[in-house]
């Protein structure tokens, strides 16, 4: 596995989930795994659980990690080819990957979209200047229209909690946020999901379609009480507007889960990647009642990122 930035096949999966579930039973196992080498964190964007979990699980391999909060403590970066420097930006992406890619042997990305520029975004141009540049293995700590590493933990949760040999009913439901938030954390749970050979059903109201690409394979439902019937997960997210780029259509409150959403599907479990708006997208009472995974999903990213870095660095 060169680099780690996207669902690849459902074998790969399958052998990472078995080697996070692995770690997270024997997190030490492999701790001199990685030593000597060096795990390069760059963050052009906020973070809390990616962060801490990455360099969690490269300690656990015995990897050294280094963050660089480049939005705040680098320079500002140029990304376009040709560009002519007489502005606000100081380094071009050219020169800083590549010299990235002689400190460290494994670098880390996280680059939000803009929710601006479609194209751009939906190219992931921003992170592939960093693989086109830096020459080394790259990771993906969330990109503009991907967030492996968080679907990866949410199919070992789901792993963890599923009836054996049982197919599990999978919903991703859209929920009311208060600002336009980025496509990638629904995007990615769709790609693995389907994937993974979930039964899955994606619900929203009409207007929040994502991009085809990642949903070929679910079932759309835009009545959300006909989509929780009988499921066994329930995976709550908000995203923007894809065929309106970025947009808010509406921020209905009807769409927040609380319990008596459940009454047909008694038995389901509650996924949530966080940062989480209690009682905006998710209601207290879900969240902190018995269906919750939303712990243990972020428990397990870092067994996530722990399988990833070791599978990487073999």
């Amino acid at each position: 596995m060169k680099h780690f930035t996207q669902f690849e096949n459902k074998s790969l999966a399958d052998r990472l989930i078995e080697k996070a579930l692995a770690y997270k039973n024997n997190p030490r196992i492999d701790i001199s795994k990685g030593l000597g080498k060096r795990v390069g964190c760059i963050f052009l964007n906020p973070s809390l659980r990616t962060r801490a979990s990455t360099q969690i699980a490269a300690m656990n391999l015995g990897m050294e990690a280094i963050v660089m909060n480049m939005d705040k403590e680098g320079w500002a970066l140029e990304m376009k080819e040709g560009a002519i420097m007489n502005k606000g930006t100081v380094e071009h992406i050219k020169d800083a990957a590549a010299v990235l890619g002689t400190y460290f042997d494994v670098l880390a990305v996280r680059a939000f979209p803009s929710l601006v520029d479609k194209k751009e975004d939906t190219e992931d141009y921003i992170f592939n200047q960093f693989i086109k540049y830096s020459g080394i293995p790259v990771v993906s700590l969330e990109s503009a229209i991907r967030h492996p590493l968080q679907s990866l933990a949410d199919m070992v949760t789901i792993q963890e909690h599923m009836l054996s040999g049982v197919k599990p009913k999978v919903v991703l439901t859209w929920a009311p946020h208060i600002k336009a938030i980025p496509h990638a954390v629904a995007n990615s749970f769709a790609e693995w999901a389907v994937g993974c050979d979930y039964d899955l059903t994606i619900t929203h109201p009409e207007g929040y379609e994502l991009d085809e690409k990642f949903t070929k394979g679910a079932t759309i439902e835009y009545d959300q009480n006909k989509a929780l019937v009988g499921a066994d997960f329930v995976y709550v997210k908000n995203w923007s507007a894809f065929n309106d780029y970025g947009k808010i259509h509406t921020t209905d409150p009807d769409w927040m889960l609380r319990e008596s959403h459940f009454k047909n599907a008694s038995g389901a479990k509650v996924m949530h990647c966080l940062p989480v708006r209690r009682n905006v997208e998710l209601s207290d009472e879900v969240l902190d009642g018995q269906r919750s995974l939303v712990q243990k999903q972020a428990e397990n990213r870092i067994y996530a990122a722990q399988a990833v870095l070791s599978m990487i660095i073999e």
